[in-house]
Formats: C-alpha cells, sequence, structure tokens
C-alpha cells in the first residue's frame, strides 16, 4: 500500500529526497561511464587476442562501476524507503503520492525545481503536470489528513 503525502509532508522530505535523487542521478552516470569503458576494454582485448592488457585500468574501472552500482542502489532505497517514487534518474524526477477528491494522483517534482509547485493524474505522467492551485491544496490529503 503506498504512503500518501501532503503536500506540507513532501515539501518537508524535499532535503532528504533532493539530494538522495542527485546522489541517484550521478551515480547513474559514472555507472554508465565505467560501464561503457569496460565494455570497450572488452572489445580491445577481444580484437587484440588478449595481448598488452592495462590490468590497473580495468580494475579501476571494475571499482568505479562496483562503487556507483552500490551508491546508486542506496539512493534509490532511501528515496523508495519514504514512499517516493522515482520516475526519471535521467532529468531527476519523482513523485509523491496523496489523495485529491478521494483518487490517487501524484505531486511532481524535479530535482532542478525550487519547490513542488505541480501535480498530475496517476496515467497522465510529466507531460500532464498541473500547477498545484487553492482548490488542489484544499481538496488532497496525505495519510494522516
Amino acid at each position: 500500500m503506498p504512503r500518501y503525502f501532503t503536500l506540507a509532508e513532501a515539501r518537508a522530505a524535499l532535503p532528504v529526497v533532493g539530494r538522495s535523487i542527485r546522489e541517484a542521478v550521478q551515480a547513474k552516470a559514472h555507472y554508465a561511464e565505467a560501464e561503457q569503458a569496460i565494455q570497450n576494454l572488452a572489445q580491445r582485448i577481444l580484437m587484440m587476442g588478449g595481448l598488452n592488457v592495462d590490468t590497473a585500468a580495468a580494475e579501476a574501472w571494475k571499482t568505479q562501476y562496483d562503487s556507483n552500482a552500490q551508491a546508486l542502489k542506496n539512493s534509490m532505497e532511501r528515496i523508495e524507503d519514504l514512499g517516493v517514487l522515482v520516475k526519471d534518474l535521467d532529468i531527476g524526477l519523482v513523485d509523491f503520492p496523496t489523495l485529491f477528491r478521494g483518487e490517487e494522483v501524484y505531486l511532481c517534482w524535479r530535482m532542478d525545481e525550487d519547490d513542488i509547485d505541480h501535480w498530475h493524474g496517476v496515467n497522465e505522467g510529466f507531460n500532464g503536470r498541473r500547477p498545484i492551485d487553492k482548490h488542489f491544496v484544499d481538496n488532497h490529503r496525505g495519510d494522516l489528513s
């Protein structure tokens, strides 16, 4: 069962969620970089028959790959343990489930935004975002409301 946030609760969670999603985005980028380097190295080894392998470089890329995989996992778990949904790791997009007039919807936030100012229906996604207005604030609730 999902956790439902009020707007105030979601905003209060932003420092932790923001820090964690930024860490996750950065870890994903470094992970992808290491993964590509390892694939390139494997291709060179295959083409050269294993001659002249720079084992120190291979170990460094493997270490970067492993450490960023773990950092990504830890960041994602921190976010998900709060009840927040990660929607897009490339742009740092997360959703906070809430109830609006009894229906589940999402408070939507992207890591380059200063505040949570938008919401959308479960099936609408980022392109269906609408500004949070007084009507929304007055008719939404979280678990404890």
